[in-house]
């Protein structure tokens, strides 16, 4: 008989029919409460992904549940403490998918300053003819600060360091031979940055730590990068410095209420947006979804599990 995982939210399809063809997976969403209640017990394991939100109630609702599997690397979604009380274990999908989101990142980075979807628009929409695209800013040779040099933000620097960028970052202390450098004042290294890009988790600790006083500091020459997640930056001071011009540009993967996005970053010269796929290749979906199953079948061969949150 096969054993049972209550599914919570949305994951990639080959991986969704390679766990079926092993585990019966039940569709958390497709419950009733009367049905989760009578079958609550039965779960040793949820699978997530790293949008979604695993509360306390429900990990209280899930008796025997043991194993808290994320797809992502961020698992802020998750209520870590309760886990812990409850001694159920995270995992998430460090390491593979850092490239990626630093690919994007430098994407993102070149796009927004270079303004080459604009650029694009500029020429479908016959502009062309009435003269060329205004100038736009270089990013060779520019200031990069990083907020949270975690796998992610290491990666990015090594990239910009391509591109002669002068780098420094921000967190909690200096990282043990890191070449970049450490600035401990947010504002500090905002107002020292032509771009700032942010790195950090997620969750309470983090909420608006980008908030207006730091997009005043970053100034109506700087550019903000955000990969991580929306709820650290305040959107709506994001919103106001760009309407203001105090503000020079945004690119963005991570949004505050996804899939939503407000119509103010939208259609802009100086904003370029994308649907959080910073992670979204075959080759790092596929790496994904290979971490999820090998902690599931640890979990439950009973062997040590492949990716537990540190």
């Amino acid at each position: 008989m096969k054993q049972k995982i209550l599914l919570q939210a949305a994951l990639p399809a080959p991986l969704i029919a390679e766990l079926q063809q092993r585990y019966q997976l039940i569709d958390y969403q497709t419950l009733t409460p009367a049905d989760f209640s009578a079958v609550a017990a039965e779960f040793q394991l949820l699978l997530t992904n790293g949008e979604a939100r695993v509360t306390r109630e429900l990990i209280a609702a899930l008796p025997n549940l043991a194993l808290i599997a994320v797809f992502g690397v961020g698992y802020d979604g998750v209520d870590v403490a309760a886990a812990r009380e409850h001694q159920v274990a995270v995992t998430h999908t460090p390491g593979v998918l850092t490239d990626d989101v630093a690919d994007l990142a430098m994407g993102l980075m070149l796009a927004t300053s270079r303004q080459i979807v604009a650029a694009q628009q500029f020429i479908q929409q016959g502009s062309w003819a009435q003269g060329g695209y205004p100038w736009t800013r270089k990013v060779s040779g520019s200031r990069l600060g990083i907020v949270g040099l975690g796998r992610i933000g290491m990666a990015v620097a090594k990239r910009a360091g391509g591109f002669d960028m002068s780098i420094a970052y921000c967190n909690r202390s200096p990282l043990d031979g890191a070449p970049w450098h450490y600035q401990p004042d947010l504002l500090t290294l905002a107002q020292q940055s032509d771009y700032l890009l942010v790195c950090t988790p997620g969750g309470a600790n983090t909420r608006h730590l980008i908030n207006r006083a730091v997009l005043d500091a970053l100034g109506e020459q700087g550019t903000l990068i955000n990969i991580s997640r929306g709820s650290v930056v305040d959107q709506q001071a994001l919103i106001a410095a760009l309407d203001a011009g105090t503000l020079g540009a945004a690119g963005l993967d991570v949004f505050d209420d996804e899939p939503r996005v407000p119509d103010a970053l939208q259609n802009r010269a100086n904003v370029v947006i994308t649907p959080h796929m910073a992670s979204a290749t075959w080759s790092t979906r596929k790496a994904m979804s290979q971490l999820v199953l090998d902690n599931v079948q640890a979990f439950f061969a009973g062997h040590s599990l492949v990716t537990p949150i540190p």
